[in-house]
């Protein structure tokens, strides 16, 4: 039986390892975190129709059923507005079905994806690197397989031993992620209910809403206004070595301090819970021989979240890579046959989400990202 090992339990490492152990490959995913619970990566992530299909493609049906159960009431809006809450576009999404996913909290997401996986996934166990033995077999020093996927992020060792070139570099901007619980105290603006409004001023300062309406309590968690605040290091006037040691209290203030002069409706939706992330890309890499390491998502095509599609494009790397594993074939042929579609679709996707960056902070009809 082919074994695939799998650095990383984000989505799409989880996508994978569901898909690939229901059609009866023996799999093992090792992830750095000591749970699935450690780390803050963000809060609210778009589910586009690419990403619903590839959840389709990857998840058995009782998972796929909790995915959707634990999901947020679809949204139907994408909107742009000023500082001063002047709307600047619009774009309305009438008749979703009941049956697709708009977007989902990405920590009640990964809870589901790990639904039956809880013998295969090792946390507290990261990949720091490997050796293809003689045999073409793949040592990871505690393990071995057929295969290795490198699905571990942006950060990935996996990558930096397969492809010690590859630059993922800092596109100059800091982005500032929070929520604010949904109780009834402040009021929301119509449209930022109903889906992703994006603000804009003159400045270089863009700030994003989007409410996370779970459909069942089942997901265990309370409804809340994601909210987030992107801009330049010099705009924000905080080094990074000081931002990055603040507490999210003190984030908060800041991103008071920098919308000050916005219009009240939109000041009063500052939230709670603020962390502070480097957006980076990846630059386009050559394709270079296959062989029994390949990688997935933000480890090879590491994307700002403008567009919100990096997690889509992870789980369509997933959908793509089981379906080629899962072909009658040489493993190897199979990896190939990824390879050639991942790696132009990602950078694609890459060079369309930095575009957009771009787009958004332009003050006046920038148009967001859903």
């Amino acid at each position: 039986m082919t074994r695939v090992l799998i650095a990383g339990a984000g989505i799409g490492g989880l996508a994978l390892a569901q898909a690939l152990r229901q059609g009866g490959v023996d799999v093992a995913v090792y992830e750095r975190d000591a749970s699935a619970r450690t780390r803050s990566q963000g809060y609210r992530i778009h589910i586009d129709r690419d990403g619903n299909a590839a959840l389709a493609d990857c998840l058995p049906p009782e998972v796929l059923a909790l995915v959707r159960a634990t999901s947020s009431v679809n949204g139907d809006l994408v909107a742009g507005y000023t500082h001063r809450l002047e709307r600047v576009m619009v774009q309305e999404f009438p008749g979703i079905p009941t049956d697709e996913i708009t977007h989902v909290d990405r920590e009640t997401l990964r809870q589901s994806l790990l639904s039956g996986l809880e013998d295969v996934v090792h946390f507290g166990r990261p990949v720091t690197g490997y050796t293809v033995t003689a045999a073409g077999r793949v040592s990871i020093g505690f393990d071995e397989g057929d295969l290795l996927v490198g699905a571990d992020g942006v950060g990935s060792a996996v990558r930096g031993r397969l492809l010690p070139h590859a630059v993922v570099r800092d596109i100059g901007l800091r982005c500032l992620y929070g929520r604010m619980p949904i109780d009834g105290s402040v009021e929301i603006p119509a449209d930022f209910d109903r889906g992703f409004c994006w603000v804009a001023d003159e400045t270089g300062v863009g700030m994003g809403f989007a409410t996370v309406r779970f459909r069942t309590r089942a997901a265990g968690r309370a409804d809340y206004l994601m909210v987030t605040l992107v801009a330049t290091p010099e705009r924000l006037g905080v080094p990074d070595a000081r931002l990055f040691a603040m507490a999210p209290e003190e984030l908060r203030a800041l991103v008071a301090a920098v919308t000050t002069g916005w219009h009240p409706a939109i000041r009063a939706l500052n939230g709670r819970d603020f962390f502070p992330i480097v957006l980076r890309a990846g630059e386009r890499v050559e394709p270079w021989p296959s062989g029994p390491v390949t990688l997935l998502g933000d480890a090879i095509h590491t994307m700002p979240p403008t567009g919100g599609v990096g997690a889509n494009t992870a789980l369509q790397d997933a959908a793509t890579l089981a379906r080629a594993v899962l072909t009658p074939r040489p493993l190897l042929e199979a990896v190939a046959a990824y390879e050639r579609v991942m790696l132009p679709r990602g950078f694609a996707t890459v060079e369309r989400s930095l575009a957009m960056a771009g787009q958004m902070l332009r003050s006046g009809g920038a148009r967001p990202a859903p």
